[in-house]
């Protein structure tokens, strides 16, 4: 894991709210107005973000579509609840040779690096632009109660929230 602390000094990472590491890379000047959110918003916004491999990205949600770029490190895989709230998991990464992928906005979704012992290094491009304001960490048990019904639900939303 040296590499792991590496990147993090390198990049200048600091701790994020849903686990991990982030910095922002990039805020758009060019602002706009959403009719589906509230008040100015820059375009779009662009962080680094770098998961350890027994870390995990807890469910959450924002107001934006969430393009994420694998950069470097294992598969990271996405965890989200489609419009069926049926539970889908897409990999990302080199050995999926799936690189990028999209998370349509107001969409639960959460993420693990598939190895424990590596970690994942990806960007991550929010259109509109990124604001905390608009950032919802998943509670455990109202995700239990909409999306529950399924085991398979249930064991992601309890392996991959924080709150018991």
């Amino acid at each position: 894991m040296r590499d792991f602390d590496s990147i993090i000094k390198a990049l200048n990472l600091l701790p994020h709210p849903e686990g991990g590491f982030y910095k922002e890379t990039h805020r758009s000047n060019i602002t706009i107005t959403s009719p589906q959110q509230s008040g100015e918003k820059s375009a779009y916004t662009a962080i680094y973000y770098l998961l350890g491999g027994q870390d995990f990205s807890s469910w959450h949600r924002i107001q934006s579509d969430e393009t994420w770029f694998f950069h470097f490190g294992c598969d990271v895989l996405i965890y989200y609840f489609d419009d069926q709230k049926v539970l889908q998991i897409l990999p990302l990464g080199m050995k999926s040779k799936n690189l990028q992928l999209t998370i349509p906005a107001n969409t639960w979704f959460a993420a693990k690096p598939i190895d424990e012992t590596s970690f994942s290094l990806v960007s991550c491009a929010v259109a509109p632009g990124f604001e905390f304001v608009d950032f919802e960490i998943g509670n455990r048990h109202k995700l239990l109660n909409e999306f529950g019904s399924i085991a398979a639900n249930t064991q992601a939303i309890e392996a991959l929230t924080r709150d018991k």
